[in-house]
């Protein structure tokens, strides 16, 4: 469980305007590729699936992400609500990377969350498939980190 001290708003039980928050503070966090800040919005027994890695602990989240990051570079993130519940929330996400051979890839997901009282993040389930890209055929098109809030969103972009 987590820390009593500990408090990510916006808590559930979830609007759908309070989910679109959360999700948006969770692609700002993603977006900003520090590993050890976006952990911090993960209950300390967080559980997730993310494609055929399990994480057991926040140690083990901050740990996959420092990772993911090293290897993805140029992550660019788009999250957008598809569903959610008084503490759950179901996300579709894309998101843009290269390798360390210059080679782009657009990643299409959907992950499931669960959420404690305190609205930390309890429970992740992600699925995610990698499609090879052009360069030429990026559609995420900021400066790393924040999405400004005039980028289309994923819906805007036929994704």
């Amino acid at each position: 469980m987590s820390s009593t001290n500990e408090s990510r708003p916006p808590l559930p039980p979830f609007t759908r305007e309070t989910a679109i928050q959360k999700i948006r503070l969770a692609e700002d966090g993603w977006n900003s590729r520090d590993a050890a800040k976006v952990a911090l919005a993960y209950t300390v027994d967080t559980k997730w699936r993310n494609r055929a890695e399990f994480v057991n602990n926040r140690a083990e989240a901050q740990a996959f992400l420092a990772r993911k990051w090293v290897k993805e570079l140029d992550y660019r993130l788009i999250k957008e609500l598809w569903a959610f519940t008084d503490n759950r929330i179901a996300v579709r996400y894309a998101y843009e990377w290269r390798d360390d051979s210059g080679n782009w890839f657009r990643s299409y997901g959907n992950e499931n969350w669960e959420f404690g009282p305190d609205g930390l993040m309890s429970t992740r389930h992600s699925c995610i498939n990698d499609l090879p890209i052009k360069e030429s055929e990026r559609k995420f098109h900021w400066p790393l980190g924040r999405r400004p809030d005039d980028h289309p969103g994923l819906s805007d972009l036929g994704l």
